[in-house]
């Protein structure tokens, strides 16, 4: 199986860097100074389980640099960089090739091949002008869900927080188990990463968007980690607020995730520290990614006449936060300051 990592940031060049390292046939595809440090001395992982002694010698290329056709592309991008990327992608696919689309929060194929009276119901804010759906055929698709913790610290360089719950969930649009996701899992598994066929994906969406769609945001505003939010009690009850909409959302398409609020705020106390993928797109300067994981379930939520009030609020701040990021080109980092 040919594989393509196209966006090899912290989670993307983790996946290609154990791959390699298992002698996989894997292609990564980075820019600027992250593609050159891959190019130049190799991906360092750094994790006391998944981490590796040495650099991995990675085969790595900008893109429009791919050579050749590809059987598996795992999409490593941000969900509102997609869009721009996806017509190159299409054109690098194998016959019968699949692109597995993981990003945090709805897809904008949330409503295709399902059994629902919203079938056919465009998610607005991923996919605004319908490009993805009118680009990407729906039949080499393959949902997502990671759960890795990482950081790209600096160019060539990915920091790993190996938890128990680290895996990759896969899944079919129409729920089938498939040979294809087994062949997936026989590639991926052995290399270092626990992989799960899911026969529901959209249920392990919405499980992890009551973390996401919750921490991610109130991260970015407040500059702190999950398990900061959780055991300060005025932020802990907002994030409960946020969190009991993001569950009737789901309950109104049919969904009711194994865990409740409660459960999931306990769990992020217990938690490693570590700053989530929107607050180091805050402190880098990057344009934050609020569309799939908040206002995706906002839309939702118009759909199914479903209040979501305290989510809309902190898609709103953390979206002016956003415009100062891409407007100004500013980033947000802590400085550290003197106490008297």
């Amino acid at each position: 199986m040919r594989i393509l990592i196209y966006g090899a940031g912290a989670v993307g060049g983790f996946l290609g860097g154990i791959l390699t390292a298992a002698g996989a046939d894997v292609t990564l595809v980075a820019r600027g100074a992250h593609h050159d440090a891959m190019k130049q001395r190799g991906l360092i992982l750094e994790g006391k389980v998944s981490g590796r002694p040495e650099p991995i010698r990675v085969k790595v290329c900008r893109p429009g640099e791919e050579q050749g056709r590809y059987d598996l592309i795992v999409v490593g991008l941000k969900s509102q960089q997609i869009a721009g990327a996806a017509a190159h992608m299409v054109g690098l696919l194998a016959k019968d090739g699949m692109i597995l689309l993981g990003q945090n929060g709805l897809p904008y194929w949330y409503f295709e091949k399902l059994d629902s009276p919203l079938r056919g119901s465009r998610l607005t804010s991923v996919d605004p002008d319908g490009t993805l759906a009118k680009t990407i055929p729906l039949d080499a698709i393959i949902g997502g869900v990671t759960n890795k913790p990482a950081d790209l610290v600096e160019p060539g360089r990915i920091r790993l927080a190996d938890q128990p719950t680290d895996r990759l969930v896969i899944g079919e649009l129409d729920n089938r188990i498939t040979p294809r996701l087994a062949a997936i899992k026989a590639v991926i598994e052995p290399a270092g990463c626990t992989v799960v066929v899911s026969d529901n994906i959209r249920a392990v969406k919405w499980r992890k968007l009551m973390s996401n769609g919750v921490f991610n945001p109130l991260g970015a505003l407040t500059q702190s980690n999950a398990r900061q939010i959780g055991d300060y009690e005025p932020t802990r009850r907002v994030a409960r607020l946020m969190m009991d909409e993001v569950l009737a959302v789901a309950a109104a398409v049919g969904i009711i995730p194994d865990m409740t609020a409660d459960q999931m705020i306990d769990d992020v106390r217990k938690r490693v520290g570590i700053l989530s993928s929107t607050l180091q797109d805050v402190r880098f300067g990057r344009e934050l990614e609020l569309d799939a994981p908040v206002n995706a379930v906002i839309d939702v939520g118009r759909l199914t006449h479903v209040a979501t009030p305290y989510l809309q609020i902190g898609s709103a701040c953390a979206g002016l936060l956003n415009r100062r990021i891409v407007d100004d080109g500013v980033a947000f980092a802590p400085v550290a300051v003197k106490k008297a």
